[in-house]
């Protein structure tokens, strides 16, 4: 008997796994999707920068830090890619209302908010049995339908407009009556006082903790407004840099190309674009006016610090809650530096007055500063690339990305990665796969996880072209190569070739050397425009009067009670003073 026992044992033993249970799935990763505001590529602690970013560095140094990846020139454009992993244009952001021409406002892309078919990350994510949270700048459409809670996020504290004061719930330009802050859908009760980057994240770690099902993973999309304009930090954190700029941009622009290639972010041999000839030379300032440039930019490295310490606060609390090292962060910016300089535009200074606003160096960054960095300072801290925001050259779309968790090692990554590829490296990572339902538009990216995860070494093959355009500013690339167009004040609307591996700082035109790749692709580009649905601009179009009028209509319409008052007064004083002219006549 006992042998029977024996034999019934073995067989058990044997046939035993083929009915065993199946190994408990993976546990599926957190997700915190950082998004910084116009910061240049160059501007952390990792990748060169002046303002210490141990945080962000942190994670660059446990994760993979990205020399090659690109994104729009402007943010709503780059917001809409980033959080569905589709082309702008079929997003239905294809631009910003700031620069929209009245022959594109309405048409297919150019709604400007997530149009019917386009799914979110979150969205998704939520789908999946993911908790969705975000705070800070949305900026992807105005109506209750276009926030948020309304693309697939449970909690959310979003600002509904391209920025906004950051120590008070104020505007920050004319194009805007207020602070349009939402939670949950729903207009917001701002605090009376407080710091952007700090409120930021203090109201995504409450929706972290008010969590209903704490055991469920999350995706946490923090969207910062450090460093857009209004450029302001604690005095604190200022007072750190004083003194660190006072040699100018140019220098500046020299030290962080000659950084670029220490750090190997460029080849050694790179050349470096000259600053833009229209530019003024920071010998040719004033005393004064050196003193307060100089300090704009140590508020600019400040409130990089300032936001790095949040982030910081934000880590310690992931880690708090055990769930520290199944947690991917992302890190990185919508586009390049932001080169406008908003004080000395006309009728500014009214305006400023009216909304508390001034502009002096003894309190620059601080409560009732409209601070700003200008052109000069943008092309010095987009180096080694060339122009910056708005523009399709590498300083308006090269931009830094880190990314680290579980899976990731530590590594530098020259692979092409573009702002498109984010929500399907997300997907991915969480298991989630993405097939496109009836109606619903198919992302355009690729995901990134087999280059981290070191199984493959381009996510994009040689020759695919990836193509992006906004507001006529147009650029493809294929490979190491680069086709760019750009008109404004510093274009000419003519295209342009580069080879990126060689002449990141886009120095040396290389189209009448080699015009069949030219040819070649120009015909990508026209092929990307008929698939995406770009709309050419419209004849003489010129961007800074687009924007202008723009403007112009905004307040018209905010404001045409007072006008028709004013208008009414005039003409009761006409009639008043016509009908004392008519009785003494008589």
């Amino acid at each position: 008997m006992s042998k029977l026992f024996a034999v019934l044992a073995l067989v058990i033993a044997l046939i035993a796994p083929a009915f065993a249970q199946p190994d408990a799935p993976a546990k599926r990763p957190n997700v915190v999707l950082i998004l910084v505001d116009d910061a240049a590529l160059m501007d952390f602690g990792a990748y060169g920068g002046e303002a210490r970013t141990p945080n962000i560095d942190a994670l660059a140094g446990r994760g993979a830090l990205f020399t090659s990846y690109h994104t729009s020139p402007l943010c709503s454009p780059s917001r809409s890619m980033l959080l569905t992993g589709i082309d702008n244009h079929k997003t239905g952001v294809a631009t910003i209302e700031e620069v929209l021409p009245p022959e594109q406002k309405g048409k297919p892309g150019y709604s400007l908010r997530l149009e019917p078919g386009v799914t979110t990350v979150a969205a998704r994510l939520k789908a999946a049995g993911y908790r969705t949270y975000m705070t800070g700048k949305w900026h992807l459409g105005h109506e209750p339908s276009d926030l948020p809670s309304a693309h697939g996020f449970d909690r959310s504290l979003a600002l509904d407009a391209s920025g906004a004061d950051n120590w008070e719930a104020k505007p920050y330009m004319p194009y805007y009556r207020d602070a349009p802050w939402f939670e949950d859908g729903k207009r917001a009760d701002m605090p009376k006082d407080f710091y952007s980057s700090d409120l930021i994240v203090d109201r995504m770690m409450e929706y972290m903790d008010g969590a209903p099902d704490a055991a469920a993973p999350f995706f946490a999309y923090v969207a910062f407004q450090a460093v857009h304009i209004p450029v302001q930090a604690p005095r604190e954190y200022t007072q750190r840099y004083e003194g660190r700029f006072d040699e100018g941009w140019t220098k500046l622009r020299e030290a962080r190309w000659q950084r670029a290639k220490t750090l190997g972010l460029i080849p050694q041999d790179a050349p470096l674009a000259a600053m833009p000839e229209t530019m003024r030379k920071w010998e040719s300032l004033t005393a004064d006016e050196k003193k307060i440039y100089a300090k704009a930019m140590s508020v600019y490295a400040g409130m990089l610090e300032a936001m790095d310490n949040a982030i910081g606060r934000l880590i310690e609390h992931v880690k708090a809650k055990g769930e520290l090292d199944n947690t991917i962060f992302i890190v990185t910016s919508d586009n390049g530096p932001e080169p406008s300089d908003p004080v000395h535009a006309g009728g500014m200074n009214i305006w400023m007055a009216l909304n508390g606003y001034n502009w002096s160096a003894e309190n620059l960054g601080e409560k009732g500063s409209l601070a700003f960095i200008g052109p000069e300072w943008a092309a010095a801290v987009s180096s080694p690339s060339k122009l910056f925001k708005f523009y399709t050259t590498e300083g308006g779309l090269h931009v830094p990305f880190v990314i680290a968790g579980p899976g990731i090692a530590p590594a530098k990554k020259q692979a092409n990665a573009f702002v498109t590829d984010v929500t399907p490296t997300i997907l991915d990572f969480a298991g989630v796969a993405a097939p496109p339902k009836e109606g619903e538009i198919p992302i355009t990216g690729r995901s990134l996880r087999p280059v981290l995860e070191g199984t493959a070494e381009r996510t994009h093959a040689p020759d695919a072209g990836v193509g992006v355009e906004v507001a006529g500013n147009a650029a493809l690339f294929k490979g190491d190569y680069k086709i760019v167009k750009n008109g404004g004040a510093l274009g000419d609307n003519e295209w342009r070739l580069y080879n990126l591996a060689t002449d990141p700082g886009e120095t040396k035109d290389l189209s009448k050397d080699d015009p069949a790749r030219l040819t070649d692709m120009l015909a990508a580009y026209k092929t990307y425009t008929e698939q995406m649905g770009v709309l050419p601009l419209p004849e003489g179009y010129n961007v800074q009067r687009q924007i202008m009028s723009n403007v112009i209509a905004r307040q018209l319409g905010f404001y045409w009670w007072i006008l028709a008052l004013a208008a009414l007064t005039l003409i009761a004083i006409g009639w008043a003073l016509w009908r004392t002219v008519a009785r003494r006549r008589t």
